[in-house]
């Protein structure tokens, strides 16, 4: 007791001192450490914590033993692939009675017309329905023993869905057909596939099927239109001897003529996705049940962990259901029994269905990004908005380096949220795919919605992807390890210098989501799948230290200049795409020339501004014929080159301004917004030979 009595009395002049120093503070100063002591309070209050990743984050993959130095998943015990998550779910038919099953019954399929609320069809109604369809197509003479493939012909709408589960539920295949393939494609894969239905939405793609039907393509026999038409297609359809009925009334067929479903087996044809190319005629990749579903299966074992789907989740279905990216987002919705809602047909229209849905699941493609990313920065319209928008970012890209995702920091509550608001404000799963995205878009619209965002890579020929990023690893700049279905090995690639010693080479892949093969092609099959089972992608990976794939290059475009030198264009491509100038361009050079040109599409946002700065103002199409923003733009992105490490062979000499955007419309992009290089080079010919002229004399 005395002790304490003698620290009481020391410390007693020290406390006075303290209240005695803290009632002299001018009162501003009072309240401003009153707010420091608020503001930390919150904190440590609100911190939240770091979500645990499913594995090491810096060995991310492991080496398969076998010596062709082969990596696997850490997310996987041994070397053995994923083939399924559930084991009552081994084909797609099995996914959705599993949806019916957990979700009691509940709600499915929805859809909406413009300014209304979304109407829902149950799993049940689904499951009816389809059993109609399928039954329809089986009174038609259709059979898992012969006449199995089955067109279908539009954008995503339940009917589209309750028609590729009528195919499952009957052993039948599946076969997506889309407009931007044009007439003479389609024409193609309705003869190398001998379809004889095609279930298509509006009467525009039926008369385009009768179009192929005159002369050339003789064996469809029956359209299901599931919109409104008129008689003169009927008589139309009667002349070419193809009867075209409404979606109701073959519905009401199939009910009267009701047959038992016949379930495939994981081995058997789900689907022929045929895949537009950049040259040469479609070519259509089987895909079985076993590969969507291991696909799938792999998808929810990286996912698991913080975003295991249930019920509970809706899915916005925009993204085109005739590709393999939306396919597989939807199956791993159904076997969870959630919902899948789709946006009304135009895509100019999606925010306010996102608005309308409020989906917890957004797969995206990096041209969605990007126009996210700059319509974000362009309403930073002053130097004031735009220091507040990178500070906040910073904060939160702090956040996501030690693993925090979240929506409910200061930040997002006065800066982050009307984005977020904006994609319906529940979202918290999204997946980019299908093209590369910038990393810095990447990471600040990871930091800005606040949800798990992955990256994937892949392609049709391994039913959609092989490797994905991992929970907890929100760095961008590369595609994750390999899926936990298959493994991954890069291959020498010796012309360009990319050896597999090195970690550098093409990709190759192997498991049970790697197709059979191309539809009636041996060879261009035996080119894609080797003697061991390897698809070999054309893409050129590196492995990173911590196990993570980085995609570096392509191995299909590469040509040599007159001196020798090997070039891949899109390499070059992507550094200059960093230009705040460029929206699109494309590179040329051919093996009698000695260097590179470049056609560009400027960005019509950021021009102008970029522009004002150089003190250049005008209309956009006044500043794409101006020749000081040409040769700005050309210093732009030479500096790029450089910074990058571009040799000086692989830098362009001259560039040329275009007003018009590449498009799927105009033939410049595939359907999957990759580049036709044949198609580019003959519609710039002009202004390439012009460039090659010019630098000649």
């Amino acid at each position: 007791m005395q002790a304490q009595e003698v620290l009481r009395q020391l410390r007693m002049p020290e406390l006075d001192d303290v209240r005695q120093y803290v009632r002299g503070l001018p009162t501003n100063a009072l309240m401003g450490m009153g707010a420091f002591a608020a503001i930390t309070t919150y904190w440590l209050a609100t911190r939240p914590k770091a979500l645990k990743p499913p594995c090491d984050l810096g060995l991310q993959s492991a080496e398969v033993p076998g010596g062709e130095h082969a990596r696997r998943s850490m997310l996987i015990d041994g070397d053995e692939h994923m083939m399924y998550y559930y084991s009552d779910a081994l084909t797609m038919y099995e996914v959705f009675l599993r949806g019916l099953r957990v979700s009691n019954g509940g709600p499915c399929l929805g859809s909406r017309k413009p300014n209304q609320p979304y109407e829902w069809q149950s799993y049940r109604e689904v499951a009816d329905r389809s059993q109609h369809v399928g039954s329809a197509l089986l009174h038609k003479g259709h059979a898992h023993t012969g006449d199995k493939f089955i067109g279908i012909f539009s954008q995503n709408r339940p009917e589209w869905t309750i028609s590729e589960l009528a195919c499952y539920t009957y052993s039948l295949v599946a076969v997506p057909l889309y407009d931007t393939l044009g007439t003479e494609a389609i024409s193609y894969i309705l003869d190398r596939a001998t379809i004889s239905t095609v279930i298509c939405d509006v009467p525009e793609k039926a008369r385009m099927i009768l179009d192929c039907n005159n002369g050339k393509v003789r064996m469809v026999k029956t359209i299901v239109l599931m919109e409104a038409f008129n008689d003169d297609l009927v008589t139309r359809g009667q002349e070419a001897g193809i009867e075209i009925i409404s979606f109701k009334d073959f519905e009401g067929l199939g009910k009267v003529n009701h047959q038992k479903p016949v379930p495939p087996k994981p081995e058997d044809l789900a689907l022929i996705c045929f895949t537009s190319g950049t040259t040469g005629n479609p070519k259509g990749a089987m895909i079985t049940h076993g590969n969507v579903i291991s696909n799938t299966a792999a998808f929810i074992r990286v996912t698991e962990v913080h975003c295991m789907l249930t019920l509970h989740d809706i899915h916005v279905s925009y993204l085109p259901l005739a590709h393999m990216f939306e396919r597989v987002v939807q199956g791993v919705i159904l076997i969870h029994g959630g919902r899948i809602g789709y946006f009304q047909g135009d895509i100019r229209l999606l925010m306010d269905d996102l608005k309308t849905l409020q989906p917890t699941v957004f797969p995206v493609v990096p041209r969605l990004l990007n126009r996210m990313f700059d319509k974000i920065f362009g309403q930073a319209n002053s130097p004031l908005k735009r220091w507040l928008l990178d500070f906040a970012f910073r904060r939160k890209e702090a956040e996501l380096r030690n693993g925090v995702v979240r929506t409910d920091s200061m930040w997002d509550k006065l800066i982050f949220k009307k984005v977020q608001a904006s994609l319906g404000g529940r979202v918290r799963l999204m997946i980019t795919g299908a093209a590369p995205v910038a990393p810095v878009i990447l990471t600040f619209l990871r930091a800005a919605l606040g949800c798990q965002f992955y990256e994937g890579y892949g392609q049709t020929e391994c039913t959609a992807g092989c490797s994905m990023s991992m929970p907890g690893d929100w760095t961008a700049g590369h595609v994750g390890p390999p899926l936990p279905c298959n493994h991954i090995k890069v291959v020498d690639v010796a012309e360009m210098n990319y050896l597999a010693a090195n970690g550098e080479g093409e990709v190759c892949v192997k498991g049970p989501n790697v197709f059979k093969g191309y539809l009636k092609d041996p060879e261009k099959t035996e080119e894609a799948i080797d003697k061991d089972g390897w698809l070999h992608t054309g893409d050129i990976g590196k492995w990173l230290p911590n196990g993570t794939l980085k995609i570096i290059d392509r191995k299909k475009h590469i040509f040599k200049l007159a001196q020798g030198e090997y070039i891949a264009p899109e390499k070059i491509e992507t550094i200059y795409n960093r230009s705040d100038a460029v929206a699109q361009i494309f590179v040329h050079g051919d093996s009698l020339q000695a260097c590179l040109v470049g056609i560009i599409v400027p960005d019509p946002d950021f021009l102008p501004m970029w522009a004002k700065k150089k003190g250049i103002e005008g209309s956009f199409s006044e500043l794409c014929s101006n020749k000081d923003i040409k040769n700005a733009i050309l210093e732009d992105i030479l500096r790029l080159g450089k910074e990058a490490g571009l040799k000086s062979f692989e830098q362009v000499r001259d560039i040329a301004l275009h007003l018009e955007m590449f498009s799927v419309q105009n033939g410049l992009l595939t359907p999957t917004l990759k580049a036709k290089r044949a198609e580019l080079r003959n519609h710039f010919r002009e202004q390439i030979d012009a460039m090659y002229a010019k630098i000649k004399m």
